[in-house]
């Protein structure tokens, strides 16, 4: 059951990694603007923001498990029709739906996951849930990039398609929780329970931004992928201006994958159920801030594969302890709801860093110096929360 709940990630993640060498080569071979292959990729983390918002309301109400195969089944469908797009406009009207479809899935896998492990092994199961994440990091934009070039610019999304089928098949052998079933009968409890029901969504919601844990975690996975998209933007920029070679930034960013992935599976792991998640949170925000200033004081190949080394120590302690963070400060009956927003910052960090950045400079280093000043904002932020939380709790 474990290998098939990390499969699932892994299928979940390569929808979203294998497109991203590929979107922006189409919408320019469709004679699209620069600005409108800009609109093509962004596009799908906007609506993925809201497909996001959306699961985590239908996963509390019917089940992680539903939401899922919806989400494999509308997403898999999308995909088969970037095969039949003839202009950039349409392309851009198929990413608005693969975004909104596509934010199904990561809100349900992990809700599912949290259900089906014991609180006191939720750190490492987050932990191996990463490792999945970068497996499908590592792996998808190659097989993206190589399939493109040899296959066209539809086998990538029609090879995904496959896979997300594969995903529908698989999700089947999900038992359902005790949590799902409980949230089902509350559907079923009279009009005072349907009442509720009704109600319960808007409530819920700020509820959770009542809990200063849950905002926490909340604002480390805004951090952690504004410092991704930045990264994202300006690396390829710096590696080609210093004339490093075609390969060099993919190189760099698989350095920093597979750092990760080895503090996920290694016995590190342990670590996110024996420290408390907010202590991890601090030290991986810091190594990663470091990471990004010294990316950009350093233009010597080597220094800065090694600094991308330490850059994955970094995201390798966040996103299992955000995760755990959020977990365990959370209702059964409202994970849905707490994973559908904690993956809609995601999203928002994604399109912050990548756009913020490339319109507030033109400069990677400066960019990657912006980034790492609007980094430590967000860490400071997250330690004036914590602390404003232990003296509520001394005066009651």
């Amino acid at each position: 059951m474990k290998a098939l709940m990390y499969m699932l990630v892994i299928i979940c993640f390569m929808d979203t990694f294998v497109q991203l060498p590929v979107v922006g080569p189409y919408a320019l071979h469709l004679g699209a603007s620069s600005f409108g292959a800009g609109l093509a990729i962004g596009m799908y983390s906007l609506t993925n923001m809201l497909g996001n918002i959306a699961a985590g309301r239908w996963i509390d109400r019917y089940g992680g498990k539903r939401v899922l195969l919806i989400g494999f089944i509308l997403t898999s469908a999308i995909l088969l029709l970037y095969s039949q797009v003839n202009n950039d406009t349409q392309l851009i009207a198929v990413r608005f739906l693969h975004g909104l479809a596509g934010g199904l899935l990561v809100p349900s896998v992990f809700t599912l996951i949290s259900r089906h492990v014991p609180d006191e092994r939720q750190g490492k199961s987050m932990a191996l849930s990463g490792a999945a994440v970068g497996l499908a990091a590592i792996i998808g934009p190659a097989t993206g990039g190589i399939m493109k070039a040899k296959l066209g610019f539809e086998a990538p999304f029609l090879t995904v398609a496959a896979l997300l089928a594969l995903g529908v098949l698989l999700t089947i052998f999900i038992p359902r929780t005790e949590g799902e079933q409980s949230s089902k009968g509350k559907n079923n409890n009279g009009n005072a329970g349907s009442q509720l029901q009704e109600d319960q969504p808007e409530s819920s919601f700020r509820t959770l931004f009542a809990v200063r844990p849950v905002v926490q975690s909340y604002i480390a996975a805004f951090a952690l992928m504004f410092g991704m998209g930045s990264l994202t933007y300006a690396l390829p920029i710096k590696t080609d201006a210093l004339e490093f070679g075609g390969q060099a930034s993919g190189m760099m960013m698989s350095t920093f994958g597979l750092v990760a992935i080895m503090v996920f599976m290694l016995p590190t792991n342990r670590l996110f159920d024996r420290v408390v998640p907010i202590k991890l949170i601090m030290l991986g925000g810091g190594i990663v801030i470091g990471s990004l200033l010294a990316l950009s004081f350093t233009t010597n190949e080597t220094m800065m594969y090694v600094t991308m080394a330490v850059y994955g120590i970094g995201y390798a302690l966040l996103f299992p302890s955000m995760n755990t963070l959020l977990i365990r400060h959370v209702s059964e009956k409202d994970k849905g709801k707490a994973f559908g927003m904690f993956y809609a910052f995601f999203s928002l960090g994604v399109v912050g860093g990548s756009s913020g950045i490339g319109y507030l400079t033109n400069s990677y280093d400066t960019g990657l110096r912006i980034a790492g000043a609007v980094l430590a904002g967000l860490l400071i932020l997250i330690f004036v929360i914590g602390k404003v939380q232990v003296k509520v709790s001394e005066r009651a």
